[in-house]
């Protein structure tokens, strides 16, 4: 039986009695902290150690500028880091450092990092319709792809608990428990996979949890603990922003957009709205089940707003698939892909990340219809360059959700205030990536394939498609 402490047991217990997640989350200077919640919550260590910073992922100015050697070359080790080099080496320098003897796993940050950094908080491509999530069912002048949308979100507002159940729902919370693994890389000369620290059997296994308040309209708070670090992001339907251990707390670029893990089966009102101008474009067998698919895409100008310095966004579409059968959403994918142009010119890099999850056990909370598990496979690919410095990078996610309430007393919007200390300015999606150590930029050339890069989100790999279980 997993343990039942630290911060979400303490979170649990002020739920119980009816508090907001403002009294529990992490306290900058605007916030008093409660002492017995810091300790228990595992942020701080004994005598008021901060937890190790870690590097999330790449800046995409110095990426550009060919800054991939930096000052901690003693941490070279465990399977994170083996992908991180292969990132940012030549075939030849990569096969020359994938020796047996590598050190197993004693640096499990790396994956942290990359689990984190792609998995804990991705946003939706666009803006969710709050307003008018279901707009007059009219076929007339319409294309018959998006009358088709229309009437399919009709269908799943009605499998859902319906359109006035859902629009009374002022606020939710959720708790979960979920476990992720790094699982597998792949070049274009080999396969290695994460044997865990033995070298032998199934892949370390990172666990955690993550609670997750929303609010309407348009706000919400997740926090996601997983192997001793936390990420917390919020939106206060203005702006949206992130804390992580690595960057600290910074405004998201480009539009407010609903969080990816909201769409995961938890607000069916949210991902209706997300879906308002979704095209339907065809049907599938997902998992067993027929299914409807509805695709929506990021138009040039908010992709324009997301991007930022030599990180392109250029494409984040998504698609969701619903049943025929129950009329509710039981598969979302996701594709994004970005390109990186180096200051000193060559080969532009580019990264699609991809996102593909099955959406499980769906059971009714207060006549709502919420999704209680589901699994998720993602695929980091890295192309552009000649075909054998090509990458991809296999990570899988699956979770579980403990507990669901609607109308939560105390909840308030002072609950999703973003953090005192947000860093003026925003940061791109680019530093969402695989993590790359360095600190000063080269003045020598750099080989074509030393250029790395980043990005965010995706899909690609048809539905349905995963990889090992976790």
């Amino acid at each position: 039986k997993e343990r039942k402490q630290g911060f979400f047991a303490a979170l649990k217990e002020e739920v119980v009695r009816g508090l907001s997640p403002a009294r529990s989350r992490g306290k900058t200077p605007a916030r008093s902290a409660s002492p017995q919640l810091i300790a228990r919550s595992g942020s701080l260590r004994p005598g008021g150690e901060v937890l190790e910073p870690l590097i999330e992922g790449p800046d995409a100015d110095r990426l550009a500028a060919g800054d991939f050697v930096g000052e901690d070359s003693g941490r070279r080790e465990g399977f994170g880091h083996w992908v991180r080099g292969h990132l940012t080496r030549t075939p030849s320098m990569a096969s020359a450092s994938a020796g047996p003897g590598g050190s197993s796993g004693s640096f499990r940050h790396s994956d942290l990092r990359l689990l984190l950094g792609v998995m804990g908080a991705p946003l939706a491509p666009i803006s969710s319709n709050l307003a008018d999530p279901l707009p007059l069912l009219s076929i007339k002048g319409t294309p018959i792809e998006s009358s088709s949308a229309q009437y399919i979100l009709q269908q799943y507002m009605a499998a859902s608990g319906g359109y006035k159940m859902l629009q009374s729902v002022r606020n939710a919370y959720a708790m979960g428990k979920v476990r992720m693994v790094a699982s597998e890389f792949e070049t274009a000369t080999r396969v290695v996979k994460n044997r865990g620290p033995s070298g032998r059997g199934a892949a370390a296994v990172e666990q955690g949890g993550f609670v997750l308040w929303t609010m309407a309209p348009g706000m919400w708070y997740v926090e996601l603990a997983v192997g001793g670090s936390k990420v917390h992001a919020g939106c206060n339907g203005r702006l949206v922003w992130r804390h992580t251990p690595w960057l600290g707390a910074h405004a998201a670029k480009g539009p407010v957009r609903p969080l990816r893990r909201v769409l995961q089966g938890l607000d069916p009102l949210t991902t209706a709205g997300l879906f308002a101008e979704a095209r339907c474009v065809g049907e599938k067998k997902v998992n067993g089940e027929e299914c409807f698919i509805l695709k929506l895409s990021a138009d040039p100008q908010t992709l324009k707003l997301r991007s930022e310095g030599p990180a392109e966004i250029i494409r984040h579409v998504l698609f969701g698939y619903f049943s025929q059968r129950t009329g509710l959403m039981v598969h979302i994918e996701d594709s994004h892909l970005t390109r990186i142009q180096p200051h000193s010119g060559g080969d532009a890099v580019y990264w699609e990340t991809t996102i593909s999850s099955c959406l499980e056990d769906y059971r009714a909370v207060e006549g709502i219809m919420i999704a209680h598990a589901g699994r998720s496979a993602v695929t980091l690919f890295r192309f552009g360059e000649a075909a054998m410095s090509h990458t991809k990078t296999r990570m899988e996610e699956a979770w579980s959700i403990e507990e669901v309430a609607f109308n939560v007393p105390g909840l308030s919007v002072d609950c999703f205030i973003p953090p005192a200390d947000i860093r003026s300015g925003s940061v791109g999606e680019a530093c969402e990536l695989p993590p790359q150590h360095g600190d000063r930029a080269k003045s020598t050339a750099v080989h074509p394939a030393r250029v790395a890069a980043a990005a965010e989100r995706a899909h690609t790999h048809g539905a349905g498609g995963r990889g090992e279980k976790i």
